[in-house]
């Protein structure tokens, strides 16, 4: 798919006519770490599910490892270049760590195009530095790993580079949540479908950060739920607390022992049902959607029993949770 004169490798999950989900990875990150069925339950809560291979990574445009020819503000603008591409005027923005940067740069750039956040072990800012001196940095641990010289790799070698990957995830996860056979599968998937994976996990750490967005977190208008690992070695859970605090409309969902990574399988069903009910627009709006489609199938009285079993599941919120008392 071209986006802003690039091409991008874009999927799509879902009836386009549900509310919008678009999932933004972090650095380095192919789409395929939204595991197929982590989309698909999504998409059967009744969401139109998006993910995408960002520059440099999976399918879509590469450029020349150690030469990256972008910055930060493109990756931003190539998201709202993907619902452009897919005719949709906005969605809600479902981003992990660097992607969660990313979708917060889109939220005070482009408020029209985001209807809600979904911010995954992400931070108002990076670890440590002049931008952020009240948030801690990286667990020294990580920071030795980090700062490390990087070990010769032959990108041609594919198993070289599957321990590779498994490696690095292994080092930001927590111990208790890294499925270690599971994720050498993923990573194998990876390898075999990405472009060029020298590219892939080398750019996107070279590339200009632009101007902080932690000061104009006060502009976001969009409401946002925050979801963060207690045992973040990136970001540690403070700054999960500090854009809870500096978005107006946020609430935090603190992940147990969850390190910076995908939410693990064990926390799906902590996971999906809030983003679910983030995005539902409420129990009259994910009402009026189903109570739509069923009268248009003939059966003008089953959408009120998926409705409520969506509000027992904790997918919409129920008409007694209203804010505002229904009149």
């Amino acid at each position: 798919m071209s986006v802003n004169g690039v091409d991008l490798c874009v999927d799509a999950i879902g009836d386009r006519r549900d509310p919008a989900i678009l999932l933004i990875s972090g650095a380095g990150v192919a789409m395929d770490w939204w595991e197929d069925e982590f989309c698909h339950r999504l998409a059967a809560g009744g969401r139109f599910v998006i993910r995408y291979d960002g520059r440099d990574t999976g399918q879509s445009v590469t450029y020349p490892a150690g030469d990256p020819r972008y910055t930060v503000t493109d990756l931003a603008a190539d998201a709202v270049g993907v619902l452009d591409a897919l005719g949709l005027p906005g969605a809600h923005l479902v981003g992990i760590s660097m992607g969660g940067a990313l979708a917060q740069r889109v939220a005070v750039d482009h408020p029209d195009r985001v209807n809600s956040l979904v911010l995954i072990s992400t931070s108002p800012a990076g670890p440590g530095g002049p931008n952020n001196p009240d948030l801690p940095p990286m667990s020294e641990e990580l920071q030795a790993y980090v700062a490390a010289p990087p070990t010769p790799l032959d990108w041609s070698d594919r198993a070289a580079v599957v321990d590779h990957l498994v490696d690095s995830q292994r080092r930001f996860a927590a111990p208790e949540y890294f499925d270690e056979d599971y994720v050498r599968q993923l990573a194998e998937r990876i390898v075999d479908r990405s472009t060029d994976m020298a590219a892939s996990l080398t750019n996107h750490w070279l590339i200009d950060g632009g101007e902080p967005v932690r000061p104009r977190l006060a502009e976001v208008s969009a409401s946002a739920l925050v979801i963060h690992g207690t045992a973040d070695p990136l970001f540690p859970y403070p700054h999960a607390e500090a854009l809870a605090r500096e978005i107006s409309h946020a609430e935090l969902l603190a992940l147990a022992g969850v390190g910076h990574q995908m939410p693990p399988r064990a926390v799906w069903d902590t996971v999906i049902p809030p983003i679910l009910r983030h995005t539902s627009g409420g129990w009259d709006e994910q009402g009026d959607r189903l109570a739509a489609r069923s009268i248009a199938a003939g059966d003008p009285t089953g959408w009120f029993d998926r409705l409520y079993a969506a509000g027992v599941a904790g997918e919409v919120p129920m008409p007694w949770d209203r804010e505002v008392p229904h009149p």
